[in-house]
This record gives structure tokens, sequence and C-alpha cells, in this order.
């Protein structure tokens, strides 16, 4: 079978892809892999795709599978050599040991991007090794669309209520990562793809050190997406950088537009917004932009839980009135006891919140009439502060400790939740396997717009990280299996004659005895009978 390198379609005695127009006659330059390279005895490599200071990837085929794959190769700029038509690289003796340990990092990263395989936002690692002195990844290569693309077929933005489904899945992917001890930092438009039936996909996955400056990766960051502490040497990144990312990516999603870069918004940290988006989004998802965008990390959404309830509630007039009225309630205690010369002072305090009050009143009713006399392309400086109070209307339910399934029969006729799943693994002593063990928002987390539908992201448990081990003497094998299965632990066997037991009945345990205890996922070897061994006599004939 004769492939296109470039798109890893057959193409018989054709030079040029009938396919995708690649001239086969060219030739891959150093230091990147040759076509037609073989890695591990089954993938091949084709046209290189892109390159960053930590890795490359190529167009693949898998000679297994029958499948096209992405081929991610670690090559660390600057700390390797490579002639044309070799594979292995070459790592000068003053270079070796940080390229050694860049590459364990590389390594761990992706096997824990592995883990989340059967989250729907992650492009999923199917292979990870070592050859060439080097190391590889390969992942999936489904069909999907550039999200850039996306939203420009969509009249170059997004309605928040096509968006919000999209992204919600996103941040439960980058929670899982940080739960790991990762994270992606680099959220932007060109790392985000939209599958077939319409989900986003999350890629461009690299360690931190490929996302900060001064380290010993030549960087890669995404103008408007990094946050500014991504341009300082050596930074921490964490959490509180995830969300300028996403934020940033959500903000283009909905205005057509990324935010301007990291260190333009230190001169002017203003983020310009046309009057017609302010007026189509909802107060609540204007204000989480804000929120998310901020310059000041201390001043930024610092969690994903905040996250969530910032773009899925909004606050209303009368809890703004309810803050203000206890920040007034407050000013009086504290100055309860002073003469009565400071009392024209609490009147002020008073009367400068009561201002407060119909100033942003007005303001919301002039944004929304278009008050400001503004055209429908002005800009808006996006200054908006989130508030909180005491509830005593709808609140979300409380989920937790029910079976999913029951859940989701629940749910399967209403419009005021919308359920996503986080398949992670997380045990529980508590809660049954297939049974919520958290949910976000939290049970009694105020619903502030009653048209508007709740996401609730849950978290199965898996049960009880240890299992007991059954009784399985003199059982029959198929059952055995069926029961070991059911409590996730997998089955070894050792077949064996035995005259107590006959064929495919359970001896017993190998190494383990019933009533022990074993982690979920591990695996145990049981004894199999093969029933009695057969006799025969000296000639090779069976007695009468």
């Amino acid at each position: 079978m004769s492939l296109c390198m470039g798109c890893m379609q057959e193409i018989k005695n054709e030079v040029v892809c009938p396919n995708c127009g690649f001239n086969n006659k060219d030739v891959q330059p150093a230091p990147f892999l040759g076509f037609n390279t073989l890695l591990k005895g089954r993938y091949i490599v084709g046209r290189g795709i892109d390159t960053n200071g930590e890795s490359t990837r190529y167009m693949g085929f898998d000679k297994v599978s029958k499948q096209t794959v992405i081929i991610r190769e670690f090559l660390p700029i600057g700390l390797f050599d490579r002639a044309l038509g070799e594979t292995k690289l070459v790592v000068g003796f003053t270079d070796e040991s940080v390229f050694n340990n860049l590459r364990s990092n590389f390594l761990s990263y992706y096997k824990i991007v592995q883990e989340l395989n059967e989250m729907s936002a992650i492009i999923r690692i199917l292979d990870i090794f070592e050859e060439n002195n080097t190391a590889y990844v390969i992942e999936e290569n489904p069909e999907l669309i550039p999200f850039d693309q996306y939203v420009s077929r969509n009249n170059d933005q997004l309605e928040w209520e096509t968006a919000r489904p999209l992204f919600m899945p996103v941040i439960s992917a980058l929670e899982s990562l940080h739960k790991r001890g990762i994270g992606h930092y680099a959220v932007a438009p060109s790392n985000l793809f939209v599958t077939a039936d319409g989900k986003l996909k999350l890629s461009g996955f690299c360690t931190s050190m490929e996302r900060k400056r001064g380290t010993p990766l030549k960087s890669q960051l995404f103008s408007g997406c990094a946050a500014p502490e991504q341009y300082e040497n050596n930074f921490t990144l964490d959490i509180v950088t995830e969300i300028y990312g996403f934020t940033a990516t959500l903000f283009y999603t909905l205005t057509g537009h990324v935010p301007a870069s990291a260190k333009e918004r230190l001169k002017d940290s203003r983020l310009l917004m046309s009057t017609n988006t302010v007026k189509r989004l909802p107060p609540h998802v204007v204000t989480a932009l804000a929120n998310g965008l901020q310059i000041d990390r201390k001043e930024r959404i610092s969690d994903f839980d905040e996250l969530r309830s910032q773009l899925s509630v909004a606050p209303t007039a009368q809890a703004i009135q309810e803050e203000i009225s206890k920040t007034a309630s407050l000013a009086d205690v504290d100055i309860k006891d002073e003469k009565k010369g400071s009392q024209s002072t609490k009147v002020t305090i008073i009367a400068a919140l009561i201002s407060m009050v119909i100033f942003v009143g007005l303001g919301v009713l002039l944004i929304a009439t278009d008050g400001f006399g503004l055209a429908g392309n002005n800009n808006y400086d996006i200054e908006l502060t989130s508030t909180t109070s005491s509830w005593d209307g709808p609140t979300v339910e409380n989920f937790v400790g029910k079976k999913l399934s029951d859940v989701k029969s629940e749910l399967k006729n209403s419009d005021k939740y919308i359920l996503n799943i986080n398949y992670e693994e997380v045990f529980s002593d508590e809660f049954k396997e297939g049974y919520i063990s958290d949910q976000t928002p939290a049970a009694g987390t105020p619903i502030y717009d009653k048209n508007e539908a709740v996401n609730i992201s849950v978290t199965l448990s898996k049960g009880p990280k240890m299992r007991t081990l059954p009784k399985i003497e003199g059982e029959d094998l198929d059952n055995v299996a069926k029961s070991l299965a059911k409590i996730g632990v997998l089955v070894m066997q050792e077949t064996e004659f035995n005259t107590k037991y006959g064929n495919n009945i359970v001896i017993d345990y190998s190494d383990f005895k019933a009533g022990d205890q074993i982690e979920y996922g591990k695996t145990v070897t049981i004894r199999v009978s093969m029933g009695e061994e057969p006799t025969s006599s000296v000639n090779g004939s069976t007695p009468d």
C-alpha cells in the first residue's frame, strides 16, 4: 500500500496526491524525521504539521489499526542535533542533564493526560513510548473543524446559548488536569476544535515549561490569551493563570476578537466590547468575562467552581440592594458610639451607597436602551464587579448520593438543568459506584434566572478504593470472572489438573484468599481446574 505522506490516504502510483495535493517527492528537512520512518514497528511518519519549543507533530498512520493518527515527537529546540536521514537524537554532554529532565517531565505529563481519555473535551492519547533517544505520543486524529473556522462560519461570534454547552465540558477537563497537578495554560482558539457531533476538543498540550518565559524551552504563548504572569521569567503557573486563557477564549467566541495582549493591557486594562454585544449577552456573563480577565491576579476569578457559578447565575437588582443595605447596617454599627458630630459622616456614607444603587440602575437602563447614544459598533469598557447576598428564592437541588441513572431519568424531560458528567476516577467509602459524590454548583446555590437552565457538573463515585475478594473456590469460571469484574478486579488464570474439581471449575486464588483486600483495578491470578489428568498405558493405549 502506497500512502500519501501529506494525508495518509492511499495513492497507488501517484506522486502528487489527488486528495490533498501534497507532492510526495518532497523531502522532510532535518532535524525532523524523514517520510516513511517507522516507529515502534507500527507508526508511519508523514509530513510535519507544526512545531514548538518542546515538540513537533507529524501526520501518521497506524499499521495495526489502519487509522490515521497524530505523532508528537519530543524535540526541545536547541538541546539536540539530528542530521538529515537520521532518526536518533544526539545530545551534547553539557545539555544531557537538562534534556533528560525535560523528557521525563514530558512523559509524566502525557501519562496524566492519557488518564483523562474518557473526557469528551480532551484529545485522546493512544500510545506513549520512548525510542531514538527521545519520546513519542500518539494522539487520535478524528475529523475536526478548527474552532476559529467554526466561529467564522457563525457570523464571527456565537450566542451565549450556543457557546455555553460547548465550553462547560472544557472547564471540567481543565479542573481534572489541575486536580492531578498539571495544567494546559494555552487555552486559545487555535488549540480548540469542533467534532462532527458538535463538541469541543482541547488540543495543544505541553508541559508548563513551554508555557512561560525563562525556562530551558523556547516558550510558545498565544497573544491575547496568555496571562500577564506567563511573560514573567519562570513564574509559577496555576488555576488563576488557566482561567485567564479560558476566559479570553470565551471572550473571543462571544465578541469575535481576542482581548489585547497582556503587555498592552498592563498599560490599559480596559476590555473593549461593542454596545450591541453587551446588549445581547446576559449581564452575568459580561461580569464573568471581566472578572476572569483581571490583570491583577488577586482580583481574578480564583477557582473553577467560582468560574462556573459566575457563568451560570446573575445577581439581581434585589441582591445588589440587599448587599448595600447590609453594608449600610455594618456602617451604622461601626459609628453608633461616635459623638453627634460624626452623624454627618454616617449620613454621607448611606447617601453615597444609595446614590451608587441609583447610578448602577441608571447605567444598566442606559446600556440596555442605548441611552448613551453609542452607535452599534462603538466600544464599551467593561468595569463590572459581582456581589453575593442571602437568597430566599429557588435554589439548586441536591443530587449527591443519588444514582446517576435515576438522575438522568429524573432530568430527561426537564428544562431546568443541563447535566454534565465528569468521568474522572473518584473513590469514596461513603458512596457506592455509579452514585453521585459531588456536584457543581453545590446544592442550595441560588437560581437567579428561572428561565435559564442551570449547568450541573456531577462527579461519580467509583466506590471504595479497596475491594474485598469474594469466595470463589468450587465456582464456575465464567461466574467468577463476572463477579470479580463487578468489583473492579482484573483476572488472570492458571490451569492445572485437579482430582477434586472438574474442567473450568475454579480451585482458588493463586496469591490471595477470600476476604483479602485488593485495590480497585489491580489484577489477581486464579487457579482453574482442567479436571483429572488423563492416564495411559506403556504402549500408549488406554486401559480397559
